[in-house]
């Protein structure tokens, strides 16, 4: 069993990761879904957490060069920086949405050298503002942020323009194609069930209307 296979098994037994073309989820956007995503869930079991720095760590090795400093985003990204930069042996920094209204009012908290390659870590990945907005921050501080790490992604093709846009390539170790595959693998939806969100895919904004919710 491959990477992804193993983290569509761990993300749909634990409740990760939920399919319900029938009763779609509401997203935060607005939009009535089929899926709905709380990597959170994965930290419930060290052998996930384990597993996934793993994966992070392979893919550090083979498209990363001399990464200086590990970041995470608030806050989801966090524990997962966490435990790769206790693997990498690597400083950690995270980076909040915006900046703090009190104290120092930072944005990103921990310490970062201007020059040093930051290797950045987000648990999910849609259309990539999160991801998009800690680059960024990063960046203004004169931080080099090339790559962006992320646990799953929808791989909307909103996400993949933005990245490209800021020169920044982002690295999934599970897709949605790769989990619905492991998915109807593992009989957990009938068929009509799993073409639906192979068209809800093709077609994410526009599935609901189609449906009728």
């Amino acid at each position: 069993m491959n990477d992804s296979s193993k983290l569509s098994r761990m993300a749909l037994e634990s409740g990760a990761i939920r399919l319900s073309p029938e009763k779609p989820f509401t997203w935060a956007s607005g939009y009535k879904m089929p899926i709905y995503n709380d990597n959170r869930l994965l930290l419930g079991k060290a052998e996930y957490r384990s597993f996934i720095a793993q994966i992070f760590a392979k893919y550090s090795e083979a498209s990363v060069d001399n990464v200086d400093v590990i970041a995470g985003t608030a806050t989801a990204g966090i524990p997962h920086a966490t435990t790769l930069a206790d693997r990498l042996s690597k400083p950690l920094i995270y980076v909040r949405a915006t900046t703090k209204s009190h104290g120092m009012g930072n944005q990103i908290e921990g310490p970062l050298v201007p020059g040093q390659k930051v290797l950045l870590i987000e648990d999910l990945i849609s259309t990539g503002g999160s991801a998009i907005n800690a680059v960024n921050a990063i960046r203004e501080v004169g931080g080099i942020v090339e790559h962006c790490f992320c646990i799953f992604t929808y791989g909307f093709i909103e996400a993949r323009q933005r990245f490209d846009k800021i020169n920044c390539q982002y690295h999934s170790i599970l897709t949605f194609p790769d989990l619905l595959k492991e998915a109807e693998s593992m009989q957990m939806l009938p068929n009509d069930q799993i073409e639906s969100l192979r068209i809800w895919h093709k077609e994410p904004f526009k599935w609901a209307e189609n449906k009728g919710f």
